[in-house]
C-alpha cells in the first residue's frame, strides 16, 4: 500500500510572525468585544467609571495596542536584524501583559479574558521563540573556501 505524504512548504520567518502577531491582534479585539457583555461594563463606560477614564490613559492604551496590529506589517517589511529584536523585545512585553492580566483576572464573568490572555501569551511566547531563533544565512563564499 503507497503512503501519502502531504505536499508542504518553507514559510518565511517574515510571514510567520506577522500572522502570529495578527493572530494576538484578533485575540485582543475579541476579547475587548466580548468584555462589553460584562455586566455594568457598558454603564460604566458610559458614567466614566472605567480603567480609561481620562484622555491620557485613552492614549496610553491605544499606543500599547497599536504595537501588536504594527508589528503584522513591520514583521514583513523591515530587515531582518531590527525585525528580530523588535519581535523579541514586544513579544516579550506582551507575554509579560498577557501573564499579568490571566492572573489578576479571576472571577466568573471574566473567564474568557483569562483564556484568552493564555492563548495570546503562548502566541507571544512563539513569536520570542520564533524571532529569537531567526534562521541564519550561510555566507556562500565561506563555504566555497
Amino acid at each position: 500500500m503507497k503512503k501519502t505524504i502531504l505536499e508542504d512548504f518553507h514559510i518565511n520567518i517574515k510571514i510567520k510572525l506577522a500572522f502570529l502577531w495578527a493572530s494576538v491582534t484578533f485575540l485582543y479585539l475579541y476579547g475587548d468585544y466580548f468584555e462589553l457583555y460584562v455586566p455594568g461594563k457598558t454603564a460604566g463606560i458610559i458614567d466614566g467609571n472605567s480603567l480609561l477614564n481620562n484622555p491620557q490613559k485613552l492614549f496610553l492604551a491605544s499606543l500599547l495596542l497599536a504595537i501588536p496590529s504594527l508589528m503584522v506589517g513591520l514583521s514583513v517589511f523591515l530587515k531582518p536584524l531590527i525585525n528580530k529584536w523588535l519581535n523579541i523585545v514586544f513579544g516579550f512585553l506582551f507575554t509579560a501583559i498577557m501573564l499579568l492580566i490571566a492572573f489578576t483576572s479571576f472571577s466568573e464573568w471574566r473567564s474568557f479574558y483569562i483564556l484568552y490572555a493564555i492563548i495570546e501569551s503562548i502566541l507571544t511566547s512563539i513569536i520570542v521563540w520564533k524571532a529569537f531563533n531567526w534562521p541564519k544565512q550561510t555566507d556562500l563564499q565561506e563555504t566555497s573556501k
